[in-house]
């Protein structure tokens, strides 16, 4: 055993880009994850395997955190969170090769850890590092014996080999993430109008369809709101396309906040906006309509000063399911209670 004055504590923090392989390790968003039955299950292959292969009773594979160790896959043991500076993985992470310490209870660095004088007391350890495509270490994948020894260079190739298997896993996992992600983006993207944030036309469109054949089936009724900016064009000429397009994200975003998480507002084309009202009667949409109304007469527009009020005139139609043809129909009859609004004076609501 070692003298007391040969044991010097641990220094998590030693790798010079920390900082950066700190962000790749949270890259991989794997140090809190909730259960993952696949993953951690082909993890706890590699764990398993690495044990067998190198002959040792222990195995783990770590990701070392800025100040915590955290076991991903265990064999012989319970995983667990550890201090960095009580984890042997932390000596993992000091570069690309990773550690071999052949009798812990000789080493300065780890002769006093808890896992090296408690039972069953722990003599070697040997770990590869598990490196990220941009070379940042980030955890390590490492065999444990109550028995001091070396692996020797077979074994040792063999636990870089599942070492790199278990990254390639890890790797894989946060690109199909990453991916899904984007993807959502995409389609989000394809859906949502850029300027108020609600759905496009051709979304609005699908989800009509949606809640027409949905009507149908559960027989309830179904109601849309036309909403147009009265005078809308001369905002833009006096004012400036930028104060039109303020004006009108203004608006939609009163609507969207003023709807049901179940209403579908959407833009339909320039200043007009559209809201599908799922299993509203008429006169629920006529309430909400002069809601609407009033609320956007109120609004108050500021860009570089304050912008006139601006109003809005509301068709409001109604189909039940028992004379619901299509969505097509619907929306004929909601712009034609518009085209009233408007002709009776705007800002107002007609059905």
């Amino acid at each position: 055993m070692l003298a007391a004055e040969n044991i010097y504590p641990l220094n998590p923090a030693t790798p010079r880009d920390e900082q950066r392989r700190l962000a790749a390790l949270r890259r991989y968003q794997l140090l809190d994850d909730p259960f993952d039955d696949e993953f951690d299950k082909e993890l706890d292959f590699l764990t398993r395997l690495a044990a067998t292969v190198c002959g040792a009773p222990y195995a783990s594979l770590s990701l070392v955190d800025a100040d915590r160790v955290v076991v991903k896959s265990a064999y012989g043991h319970a995983p667990a969170t550890l201090p960095r500076e009580q984890s042997y993985c932390s000596l993992a992470v000091l570069g690309r090769d990773g550690v071999e310490i052949a009798d812990l209870c000789a080493d300065g660095r780890t002769a006093f850890m808890p896992r090296t004088r408690a039972e069953p007391q722990l003599r070697m350890y040997s770990a590869a590092a598990l490196v990220s495509p941009d070379g940042h270490a980030i955890g390590a994948l490492g065999v444990m014996d109550t028995r001091p020894g070396a692996l020797g260079d077979e074994r040792r190739a063999l636990l870089r080999g599942l070492a790199r298997q278990a990254m390639a896993l890890i790797e894989a996992r946060a690109t199909g993430r990453e991916l899904a992600a984007a993807r959502g983006q995409l389609e989000e993207l394809a859906t949502v109008d850029t300027l108020t944030g609600l759905h496009n036309r051709r979304a609005l469109l699908a989800k009509l369809k949606f809640e027409v054949a949905r009507t149908r089936r559960f027989r309830t009724p179904l109601s849309a709101l036309m909403i147009d900016l009265d005078l809308f064009r001369e905002v833009n000429e006096r004012h400036g396309d930028a104060a039109g397009d303020l004006v009108l994200a203004n608006v939609a975003r009163l609507v969207s906040e003023n709807v049901r998480v179940i209403d579908v507002p959407g833009r339909y084309g320039g200043g007009e906006l559209c809201v599908v009202l799922p299993n509203t009667p008429p006169e629920g949409a006529l309430k909400l309509a002069e809601n609407l109304r009033a609320k956007i007469a109120a609004q108050i527009h500021r860009e570089a000063g304050r912008l006139p009020p601006v109003t809005a005139s509301i068709g409001v139609a109604s189909f039940n399911h028992m004379d619901i043809s299509d969505g097509d129909g619907l929306l004929r009859q909601a712009e034609e209670a518009l085209r009233r609004a408007k002709a009776n004076g705007r800002n107002r609501v007609e059905c």
